[in-house]
């Protein structure tokens, strides 16, 4: 069992299982009701995106030193309880079950779904 981390609105792979949204905002002119029909996601989780002025912060990075700042920020964010203990249970889940975490960024390299990649994995969790 694994979890893949997804670029929201792309094509599901077999297996994927449950798709969850880690995004701050719902897509933009589209009916709650297709959100999971278009392959944006099943569950919306806005706990493991950023703070909308993080958003702000790495849409505006561009260069290295910029994004790293970004990640810091984002991982200071990420260790405060709920969302911690969100990525110890995700973790834990990937060893029983298929799902998926995800973002609407094109690079993953520049989306804190990198971010949560890493978190991830140093938790122990199956990733693809």
């Amino acid at each position: 069992m694994t979890i893949r981390i997804v670029r929201l609105g792309s094509p599901r792979a077999e297996g994927e299982g449950l798709r969850i949204g880690t995004v701050r905002r719902p897509p933009r002119g589209v009916p709650k009701a297709e959100f999971a029909k278009r392959d944006f996601y099943d569950v919306w989780y806005p706990v493991l995106s950023p703070t909308q002025e993080l958003v702000t912060e790495a849409l505006h990075a561009e260069s290295d030193k910029e994004w790293r700042a970004f990640v810091k920020k984002f991982k200071a964010e990420m260790a405060e309880s709920d969302a911690s203990k969100t990525l110890d249970l995700l973790a834990a889940l990937s060893h029983s079950a298929n799902f998926s975490v995800g973002c609407y960024c094109e690079n993953e390299a520049r989306c804190h779904r990198s971010v949560l990649r890493e978190l991830l994995l140093v938790r122990g969790a199956d990733v693809i």
